[in-house]
């Protein structure tokens, strides 16, 4: 991998019916139905519908041996009206369901928690050396079987690692954490590599967005280190839907997309499966501009480390940097102050044009040339007017440079000016690159000023800004680089205060700071157990006010407990139109009548949460 420029990264290409991935393929998209696998016509509607919509691969849950053999008469109808897109069996807990599977999909999903090993349970047990690699031993006796019918109806496989169903072996030697994660997939891997059985793919999922990258970046290093070359599936689970599940999954998939990481990628939003697949479409395209793009010379900082970074040093310059959360600026070149409640801008970027009606708990900035010295209003300079800066005496400023503008003299002056909060901008078509470069490079000489993004885009649709801002930002903020993200969009087709939103939506989703309240909401399947676009709308209207409140709203026990194991109280389907409610890791309340857990949940959160209006 390159840091600063754009490169695919070469995999493997593994055979999924008629519709190779990894290789020189483009990559693949791909959904999810949410219907019962039961109803074959349901899911072959369904199936039409994402595959209309630009989707690859279809994906169906099989939780039992009855949906494993009812693939073969979904399939048989898609292929009779002319569909030939690959299926994909959805396969947890039981492995002779996985067997089944095989024969009658083009690749089938494996989930190394609950494949062999039991249920878990969260409780911390014990392995000697020998115990553990007897357990090893009883997955690879049961491994080989299925992987042999897999070769013999030329299957393709999905190992597929969700942060939440690690197996409690796994968490017994490796806690809760990416190594853990990884060492569940290698373990499959490795006996894959044994068998000779090289039709795989790999996903390892979470739906938190930091774990998520770290992840996948350690799992690609430490395949590279055993040899393998694997292709990816990359998602981020349980995203939720409308702008948060954009921005959530833009942000994760798309940090990854950025180092050319991703063979086929998933979109999952708690939305019907087709409205998923223009969503990835536009997140690929997005990245792939970037190839061939002229090259970027950027030099690694030797304390840095990308599988494990750790925020950059700074020195704070007033709530800038240092220990202080990244802030918003908001860039107010039209006069317009006005500013939402909530997604409160820390600054406004005003130009050439001294702010009128100022408010006290707003900073404002102003270009250097107009600067008077007024109370909370700083000045802004350009790598050309450092001699202005050098002489200007605010108590802090703002520099706006570009990677080239990095240059000795500018360096020298922010040795000289530990006050100045550097704003990096880039007209490159890997901005990415170029604003890397710009922090390694500050790193290297070993300066400490606070950095800013500023993002500047022209987008007339507010999905398209979500999705753009939020994958140019993604490794950004995991790389530990964030001070502050300045997101501008020209022209007046989204409101200023809808851009503020999205930029304190993205520091949200990049785990660096919390204004609202955040839904870990799982995208549905036929595991389903009661209507969720209607429940979390029904959830939304009651706490959507509740900043900083983690709220889990999980169709089934999957991945329920486990992936939402950092919310604050979870909603998960017990079984048809049964709710089981959680806190924490908690269950609190079992089998409460659908009609009636929205309500208990609210109770529920009332009760403990005593200083929110619920």
């Amino acid at each position: 991998m390159d840091y600063f420029n754009y490169f695919r990264r070469q995999a493997i290409e593994v055979y999924v019916g008629a519709t190779p991935l990894g290789g020189a393929n483009p990559i693949r998209l791909q959904s999810m139905t949410n219907t019962s696998t039961m109803d074959t016509d349901a899911c072959v509607e369904q199936a039409k519908r994402i595959v209309e919509a630009g989707g690859e691969y279809v994906r169906l849950t099989t939780q039992g041996v009855r949906e494993a053999e009812n693939l073969r008469n979904i399939n048989i109808s898609l292929r009779s009206q002319g569909y030939s897109t690959p299926l994909i069996a959805d396969v947890h807990f039981n492995p002779n369901v996985a067997d089944v599977a095989a024969l009658y999909a083009e690749k089938v999903r494996i989930n190394p928690g609950n494949y062999v090993d039991s249920p878990r349970t969260f409780k911390k047990m014990e392995y000697t050396d020998e115990e553990y690699a007897k357990e090893i031993e009883k997955i690879r006796e049961r491994f080989v079987p299925f992987l042999n019918i897999c070769k013999e109806n030329h299957t393709a496989i999905r190992i597929g690692v969700n942060h939440g169903s690690l197996s409690d072996r796994i968490m017994s030697r490796y806690g809760d954490t990416p190594e853990g994660m990884v060492e569940s997939c290698m373990e499959f891997l490795r006996i894959c590599v044994e068998e000779d059985f090289m039709n795989v793919v790999i996903s390892i999922k979470a739906s938190n967005t930091v774990v998520m990258v770290k992840t996948v970046r350690l799992l690609v290093e430490q395949m590279e280190k055993e040899g393998m070359a694997f292709p990816l599936h990359l998602g981020v689970t349980e995203a939720g839907d409308g702008e948060d599940g954009r921005i959530k999954s833009a942000l994760g998939i798309g940090a990854l997309l950025a180092d050319g990481l991703g063979d086929t990628i998933r979109v999952s939003l708690s939305e019907a499966p087709e409205a998923e697949v223009p969503v990835a479409r536009k997140l690929v395209n997005y990245i792939a501009g970037r190839e061939n793009h002229p090259y970027i010379p950027g030099a690694e900082a030797p304390e840095f480390c990308y599988t494990n970074p750790s925020r950059r040093h700074t020195q704070a310059v007033r709530n800038i940097g240092g220990e202080h959360l990244p802030v918003v600026i908001s860039a107010r070149l039209n006069g317009n102050m006005e500013v939402s409640g909530q997604f409160k801008p820390d600054y406004i970027y005003c130009g050439l044009s001294m702010p009128g009606n100022r408010r006290e708990d707003i900073g404002y900035i102003v270009d250097g040339a107009v600067w008077d010295g007024s109370e909370n209003v700083w000045p802004a300079f350009n790598t050309e007017q450092l001699v202005g800066l050098h002489h200007c005496g605010a108590a802090m400023k703002f520099l706006f440079v570009s990677y080239l503008g990095l240059n000795e003299e500018a360096i020298a002056c922010l040795k000289c000016h530990p006050e100045v909060v550097l704003v990096a901008q880039s007209n490159h078509p890997n901005r990415l690159g170029e604003f890397r470069g710009i922090a390694h490079q500050l790193m290297n000489e070993g300066l400490h000023n606070p950095l800013v993004f500023f993002q500047f885009y022209q987008e007339k649709e507010i999905e398209d800004l979500e999705i753009k801002a939020a994958a140019d930002m993604g490794a950004l903020i995991f790389d530990g680089f964030c001070d502050g993200i300045l997101l501008y969009n020209h022209g007046n087709d989204i409101a200023d205060m809808k851009v503020d939103e999205i930029a304190f939506g993205i520091l949200q989703a990049g785990r660096v700071r919390t204004s609202k309240t955040e839904y870990i909401s799982c995208p549905g399947c036929g595991r389903t157990m009661y209507d969720l676009e209607s429940t979390i709308a029904r959830i939304k209207a009651a706490t959507s006010h509740m900043r900083g409140l983690k709220i889990g709203i999980m169709g089934c026990i999957v991945n329920g407990p486990g992936e939402m194991a950092d919310a604050d109280y979870g909603y998960v389907g017990a079984g048809r139109g049964k709710i089981s409610l959680y806190k924490k890791k908690e269950c609190v309340e079992k089998n409460i009548p659908e009609e009636q857990a929205v309500e208990k949940l609210i109770a529920l959160i009332k009760a403990n949460e005593p200083d929110m209006q619920v």
